[in-house]
């Protein structure tokens, strides 16, 4: 059985003003951070032998993680295409919206359409390339959506959208 996968399909460029910001924070906190981890890593080196020293294996591999991420978000934030107006109709949902749904149960949810790299479950926010947001963009309040879920097809209905924080 082969290891091999295709490579992802790239995700979209847009992000937020907020989600660039942060962004740019953890690149400034990230090399702050690699200079510390420099520095314990020459202390681990310089102990003697490496091949059995937990502290300098431990530090090689976060130095490892640390440059990885640096070089992700090196390579991603000049592509980055931030959004910051407001669409013209704000009765459908566009990017950056704020969008309650009621499913067939009578429950209701409230999702934001962000960029792939602001995604957080806990506040509800989805990347604009999630199947929810795909099948959200465009429509306006009171529109059915029929979203493919592994359980089987799920259907909303539009209840609110809105647009700022």
């Amino acid at each position: 059985m082969s290891r091999y996968r295709p490579p992802q399909p790239p995700s979209s460029p847009y992000i937020t003003p907020d989600g660039y910001e942060k962004l740019q924070e953890e690149l400034k906190a990230l090399w702050k951070r690699r200079a510390d981890v420099t520095k314990a890593l020459a202390a681990a080196a310089a102990e003697g032998d490496r091949s059995e020293n937990a502290e300098y294996i431990y530090r090689k591999k976060e130095l490892r993680e640390i440059d990885r991420r640096i070089g992700y978000l090196q390579k991603r934030l000049p592509h980055l295409k931030v959004v910051t107006e407001k669409p013209t109709d704000i009765t459908r949902v566009f990017f950056g919206a704020f969008v309650t749904l009621e499913d067939d149960a009578g429950n209701e949810v409230e999702y934001r359409i962000v960029g792939a790299d602001e995604i957080d479950t806990e506040k509800g926010w989805i990347s604009l390339d999630a199947p929810v947001a795909r099948a959200l963009m465009k429509k306006a309040i009171d529109d059915e959506v029929e979203v493919a879920t592994p359980s089987g097809k799920a259907t909303y209905l539009i209840m609110k959208v809105r647009y700022g924080v």
